[in-house]
């Protein structure tokens, strides 16, 4: 996965290895993170909004899919000033 910025004339272009998209998934994915979140989300947000549980399992074959499809581009903005950021498998 690469992300490439434009700041200002300046290009910036950081390579993140799959394994740390793999990684913050299982994090993502925890119940401790969950539970975190969602007592968070109870205390300073909508009362009746809570965010469900999904296991990891369910989206390793999303994730092994995501991987076969290297050079798919998930994100591109730019804002009027010229700042423009891509994200791309």
């Amino acid at each position: 996965m690469k992300i490439k910025m434009k700041i200002k004339n300046k290009r910036f272009i950081i390579p993140v290895p799959y394994v740390f998209f793999h990684l913050s998934i299982a994090i993502l994915t925890s119940k401790r993170v969950l539970g975190f979140v969602n007592r968070t989300i109870e205390k300073k947000g909508p009362k009746n909004f809570q965010i469900s549980y999904i296991s990891r399992d369910d989206l390793k074959p999303i994730l092994k899919e995501l991987s076969k499809e290297r050079g798919l581009l998930l994100v591109e903005t730019s804002l009027k000033d010229g700042t423009e950021v891509s994200i791309k498998l």
